[in-house]
């Protein structure tokens, strides 16, 4: 089995790859390594959330929970050029990628770095939070994300999930449910679910 990615400091030989990948007219740059998630292509689930992801009514940063090496963080702040992006990590080396990659691609609005969860951000309000969740972590860390995510959100602020059916969504439906009184499934494509919750 490969190296779990939900881990602070990867153990796994660095082999660093350099990509390019296109949404839209733009093209991006990627470079992916050993120890991070989906090293050869922006995974399926996360471009899904970028795709369906709209923005918040209310002003305010948006997180990308979780970023990896950076690619739904650095693709919505260039898309949202008015928002602050910022992107946080528990992989010491998805974080230094991510970093990496923002200055490949010239985005400047964002800000990166470690973080176990919410554990450093405990002073931030976000107007929305996006989480393609650590499934192989567990679910009792997949769900207190949400926990955490609903705590820092602003009122009004909204959390989007991108999750497999076979991965947990109907769980994590009842869960968000619970913490928010509401849940509305944005997206169905290929087993993947797109849900959001607004924190009222």
């Amino acid at each position: 089995m490969s190296e779990h990615y939900f881990t602070q400091k990867p153990q796994s030989k660095s082999k660093p790859q350099t990509w390019n990948y296109k949404v839209g007219q733009k093209n991006y740059s990627f470079t992916t390594d050993e120890g991070v998630f989906s090293k050869t292509t922006v995974d399926y689930g996360s471009r899904l959330l970028i795709d369906q992801f709209e923005q918040p009514k209310i002003s305010g940063e948006i997180l990308d929970l979780g970023c990896g090496y950076g690619p739904i963080g650095i693709i919505l702040a260039t898309e949202h050029k008015d928002r602050h992006i910022l992107m946080s990590d528990v992989n010491e080396r998805a974080v230094m990628l991510a970093k990496q990659n923002a200055e490949q691609n010239n985005v400047t609005n964002v800000s990166i770095l470690l973080s176990n969860r919410l554990d450093q951000l405990k002073d931030r309000e976000f107007a929305a939070i996006l989480i393609n969740p650590p499934i192989r972590a567990g679910k009792k860390i997949v769900h207190q994300m949400f926990e955490e995510s609903y705590q820092a959100l602003k009122e009004n602020g909204e959390l989007w999930i991108v999750i497999q059916k076979k991965q947990g969504a109907p769980s994590a439906k009842k869960r968000l449910e619970l913490l928010f009184n509401n849940v509305e499934t944005m997206a169905r494509k290929k087993g993947y679910h797109i849900l959001r919750s607004v924190k009222r």
